[in-house]
């Protein structure tokens, strides 16, 4: 039980840091960039751009802000589910950590939903063109590549079918057999 305290207060605390860069970070964009022209860091390859998102990721879905809450919250509760029945022993740690940064970019940008009716990015790699983004976008991204790492790579199968069949025990026999 402890554990799982000292969980949820690590959890709570990486919160509270990771959403105070993104929106310390978009604060700035705003402050700094908002109708000015980019700020070219390396020529050719690196700007910081202002752009209001009023879709998903890289913009798709435009305009679909109930659609964002009501997706964000699902995902938010899936995560937080699956935290509370995780079991918080070394080997699941790569996969809370993961699911914790997940949480964090969601709760970034919904803030910037909820707030402004858009999400604010300002990061834009000009070398490939790649879409405008931002600190919240950077933590998704990289949880849902180290998510595919794990589910593909670290984890067997039966080791997380307790997640998808609660009935289903830690090491993937049936509880109370």
């Amino acid at each position: 039980m402890k554990s799982r305290q000292n969980f949820f207060i690590l959890f709570t605390a990486g919160l509270i840091a990771a959403t105070f860069l993104d929106q310390f970070t978009k604060k700035l964009a705003v402050d700094r960039l908002m109708g000015n022209p980019p700020i070219v860091l390396i020529p050719g390859v690196f700007e910081l751009r202002y752009v209001e998102n009023r879709g998903a990721a890289f913009g798709m879905l435009q305009g679909g802000r109930i659609i964002f809450f009501i997706l964000t919250a699902i995902v938010l509760c899936g995560i937080l589910y699956i935290l509370k029945i995780l079991p918080l022993t070394r080997r699941f740690l790569p996969l809370a950590a993961t699911l914790s940064l997940l949480f964090y970019g969601a709760v970034g940008n919904l803030i910037d939903r909820v707030l402004n009716g858009f999400v604010v990015d300002f990061l834009y790699f000009s070398l490939i063109d790649f879409p405008v983004f931002n600190v919240a976008d950077i933590y998704v991204t990289v949880s849902a590549f180290l998510l595919m790492y794990l589910f593909f790579f670290f984890y067997r199968e039966n080791e997380l079918s307790f997640i998808v069949y609660p009935g289903m025990r830690r090491d993937g026999g049936k509880d109370g057999k």
